[in-house]
Formats: structure tokens, sequence, C-alpha cells
């Protein structure tokens, strides 16, 4: 595996990157603080360090005014896709160690946001089971 695969394209695509890390990176990018950015939306520093944190996220009326602040599109910050941030120009070499260490911890992010989705739909599916089963 190169160093190229681990931190070159798709640095911020939706199989390695979470909305709080897209976020991050595009506010990041524009040299904004979290504290400038929370003044900017009207909204407290600790909402902006759970959003970046991936604790929660932006209702939509805010997720707009993010975007246009941050110079992307809305879906690249929800999914990758779209206008957004290309990612590192040119990977800073590591140790082979670090970069397998980094892969799998990537890789359990993606099964985790897999994961965190499955288990939404079937709480979902309980939710309408029993509201059935009470009527």
């Amino acid at each position: 595996m190169t160093d190229d695969t681990i931190l070159g394209a798709g640095w911020y695509d939706a199989d390695t990157a979470t909305f709080g890390d897209r976020m991050a990176g595009a506010r990041e990018a524009i040299d904004m603080t979290q504290e400038d950015l929370a003044k900017r939306l009207g909204v407290k520093t600790k909402t902006i360090r759970a959003w970046e944190n991936d604790q929660s996220e932006p209702r939509a009326n805010r997720l707009q005014m993010l975007a246009g602040m941050l110079g992307v599109s809305i879906m690249w910050l929800l999914n990758g896709q779209g206008d957004g941030l290309d990612g590192p120009e040119a990977p800073t070499p590591i140790a082979d160690d670090a970069a397998a260490i980094l892969l799998e911890i990537r890789s359990i992010r993606a099964e985790q946001s897999k994961l965190a989705e499955r288990t939404g739909r079937l709480e979902k599916r309980l939710r309408l089971a029993l509201a059935e089963a009470a009527l």
C-alpha cells in the first residue's frame, strides 16, 4: 500500500471522512476559527465543536448557511460528493506501521457509519411495529 492510497486522492470522500472532518477541513482551508464561524452563524462555539466532532449535525437552514460560508456545496458536506475540497496536494510520507494503523482506523470509521445507518433503519422499523401493535 502506498502513501498515495492513504493520504492522496479521496481524503474527503464519503468512505474516509465524516461530515465533521469535511466541515473542519473546509473551515481550516479558509483560515477561520471555530469561534469566528460560530459568531457568523449565530451559534455557540460548542455547537461548532460538536458538529466537527460528529456529535450532532446542523439543521437544514444552518447547513445551507454553513456551506455558503465555507464555499462548499451542501452535498459535499453531507457525503463528500460535489463542490468541495480536493484534499491534500502532496501526501506526507509516513512509516508503514503508521500507514497501516491509519488505514484500519478509516476502515473502522466507515464500518461504524454503515452500522449507525443500519441501526437507524432498524430503530425506525421497531417504532413502526410497536405503533402498529399498540393499535
